[in-house]
């Protein structure tokens, strides 16, 4: 009994990611963008603080997408915001050091 209920739950699996391979596939491609567009943004802050409009500038990303990325690189301790230049803050990298000690906190 137990063995033919091990098979069907293999069976129903394997078909569910076969329904689903495309979703998957999609989803971790959209994250290989993501992850190089990050990149982008924390080497063009490497040596520099930067406005938004800066940043999009200097990384050919559109403006709104810049935002979104600083934003969340923000929430988690990764950019800090630093003085205002006319009506945008200035952004640049956080020091390791700080980013540990706020996950432990």
């Amino acid at each position: 009994m137990e063995n033919k209920e091990i098979q069907a739950k293999k069976a129903a699996m394997k078909k569910l990611r076969a329904e689903r391979k495309n979703l998957i596939a999609a989803s971790s491609a959209k994250m290989k963008v993501q992850k190089k567009e990050i990149k982008a943004i924390r080497e063009f802050l490497k040596d520099r603080a930067a406005t938004v409009p800066d940043i999009a500038a200097g990384t050919d990303m559109p403006e709104d997408k810049t935002l979104w990325y600083i934003a969340s690189m923000k929430k988690y301790g990764q950019i800090v915001e630093g003085p205002k230049q006319g009506a945008f803050f200035k952004y640049h990298l956080n020091k390791p050091e700080t980013i540990q000690e706020k996950k432990e906190v």
